[in-house]
C-alpha cells in the first residue's frame, strides 16, 4: 500500500502547515505571557480563541458539512491537519468530547432548531459539551443505567448519579443516557437527552485524582426538569444512540499521547546505573525492542483506519486495538522511566524533574487511560467477538427486565 499523500493531500497538508506556522507561533506567545494552567479561566480562554481562530479559517470541523459551519471535507484532511497541528505543540482537551462525540450525536438525532441553535457554537469553542453515561453501580457496562428519567405533561424528570464525567466543571451541556423504562431489558429502556449542566438541579462534584488534578467528575440530578424537545432520538431507543457515541469515543480516545519510545530512549542515554548508560543495559534493550515494534504496530493499524477513511467507509470495530495497546504501552513505558530516573523519579514538577516529568505524569495517567472509553477487558470482548468472530458471551440477562435483575443487596 502506498501511505504518501496523493497531489491533493499534499497540497492540503503543505496550506495547513503554513497556516499552523502563521497563526501558532502568535498563539503560543500570547497564551504563555498569561502563565496559564489547564483549567485556569486563562487556559480556557486561550484554547477558546484558538479554537475560533481555526473555525474561521474552516479547521475546525473539517468534515463537517458547510451549512453547519464545517469544511466540507474529507476525513483524511481531517486526519491531516490533526498531524500538522499535533507537530506545533498547540492541543487543547476541552472540546474533544463534545466535537468529537456529543455534537456529532445532536447532529444524527436532534430536531433543526436544536441543531441551528447549538452546533456552530460549539464548533466556535463557545460552548462545550460532556458526555453522562457512566455509573456507580454499572462499570463498564453502560446498558445498566439506574438513572431515571418519569414522564410528567411534556416534560421529564431526571434523577440519579453519574460518575467519571470528564469536564463537566467547565462544561456548559451534556448528553445524558438515562432509564425511561424499567420494565423491558436494559437495552431497550433507555433514553437520552441534551441537558443544560448549569441548571440548578445539575450538582457537580470533581473528584481529586492522583496526578493532583481533577479532569473526572460525579454528577447528581434531583428533580432535573427537561423538555420532551430536548429527547434525542426515539423514546426507548437511546442505546441505539449510545452506540453511535460510543463508535466515536473509541476513535477519540484511542489516539493517546505520551512519550513514546524515543523518549525513553533518550532518557536511557542521561541516566547512568552500576554498569554505566542505560541503553546499554541488555533488559532495557529488550523492552525497548518490543516497545518499537508495539508502536510499528500501531502505526500500521492506524494507516488501515486512514485508508477505510480514504475510501469513504467508517473505521469498524479493530480501532479499539489501538487503545487496548497504546494505554497498556503506556502505562508500562512511563513506570520503566520512573524507575530509570532513580531518586528524581518521585518528583512531580515539570520544572524539577527529568525530561519535565513525562514519565510521572504519564505513569499516573495511563490507568485512566485503560478505562475511559472502554475498560480494557470490554474491548477484548469487542475485539473477540466482532474482528475475530469468536462467540460472544453467555448473557444471562438478556431477556430479563431491568428491575428483575439483581442488584448485588
Amino acid at each position: 500500500m502506498d501511505f504518501n499523500d496523493s497531489p491533493e493531500e499534499a497540497a492540503y497538508r503543505d496550506a495547513a502547515r503554513k497556516w499552523l506556522e502563521t497563526n501558532a507561533a502568535a498563539h503560543k506567545g500570547q497564551a504563555s505571557a498569561s502563565g496559564r494552567r489547564p483549567n485556569s479561566p486563562e487556559h480556557m480562554a486561550a484554547a477558546k480563541a484558538w479554537q475560533a481562530k481555526k473555525a474561521d479559517a474552516g479547521y475546525a470541523c473539517i468534515t463537517w458539512p458547510k451549512e453547519w459551519g464545517g469544511a466540507g471535507g474529507t476525513p483524511l484532511q481531517s486526519v491531516i491537519f490533526g498531524q500538522e497541528e499535533a507537530k506545533v505543540g498547540v492541543n487543547y482537551g476541552y472540546f474533544t468530547i463534545g466535537l468529537g462525540m456529543c455534537v456529532p450525536t445532536v447532529m444524527a438525532f436532534a430536531d433543526a432548531e436544536t441543531k441551528t441553535r447549538f452546533v456552530k457554537p460549539a464548533m466556535r469553542g463557545e460552548e462545550i459539551w460532556c458526555q453522562l453515561f457512566s455509573e456507580p453501580a454499572g462499570g463498564s457496562d453502560v446498558a445498566a443505567a439506574r438513572t431515571k428519567a418519569v414522564r410528567d405533561g411534556d416534560d421529564w424528570v431526571i434523577n440519579g448519579q453519574k460518575v467519571w464525567t470528564t469536564g463537566a466543571q467547565y462544561c456548559d451541556y451534556g448528553i445524558v443516557l438515562v432509564r425511561t423504562d424499567p420494565d423491558v431489558p436494559k437495552h431497550k429502556g433507555l433514553t437520552m437527552f441534551w441537558i443544560d449542566m448549569h441548571d440548578p438541579a445539575v450538582e457537580v462534584r470533581p473528584i481529586h485524582q492522583a496526578s493532583g488534578g481533577s479532569e473526572f467528575n460525579e454528577v447528581y440530578f434531583t428533580d432535573l426538569r427537561v423538555k420532551d424537545s430536548q429527547r434525542l432520538g426515539a423514546v426507548g431507543e437511546g442505546w441505539k444512540v449510545a452506540l453511535v457515541t460510543l463508535m466515536n469515543e473509541r476513535l477519540a480516545v484511542g489516539g493517546s499521547s505520551g512519550p513514546d519510545y524515543r523518549t525513553i530512549m533518550d532518557l536511557a542515554r542521561q541516566v547512568t546505573g552500576p554498569a554505566g548508560a542505560a541503553i546499554k543495559d541488555g533488559a532495557f534493550r529488550e523492552k525497548l525492542a518490543d516497545w518499537y515494534v508495539a508502536a510499528e504496530g500501531l502505526k500500521l493499524t492506524r494507516f488501515r483506519t486512514m485508508t477505510a477513511l480514504s475510501r469513504g467507509q467508517t473505521p469498524g470495530p479493530e480501532s479499539s486495538i489501538g487503545k487496548i495497546i497504546a494505554a497498556n504501552q503506556m502505562q508500562d513505558m512511563s513506570n520503566q522511566g520512573v524507575e530509570m530516573e532513580d531518586q528524581y523519579g518521585i518528583l512531580a514538577d515539570p520544572g524539577e524533574a527529568p525530561m519535565q516529568a513525562a514519565f510521572q505524569q504519564s505513569l499516573l495517567w495511563a490507568p485512566g487511560l485503560r478505562i475511559a472509553g472502554g475498560t480494557d477487558e470490554i474491548l477484548k470482548n469487542i475485539i473477540a467477538e466482532r474482528v475475530l468472530g469468536l462467540p460472544g458471551d453467555v448473557r444471562v440477562d438478556k431477556d430479563v427486565a431491568f428491575k428483575d435483575m439483581p442488584t448485588g443487596r
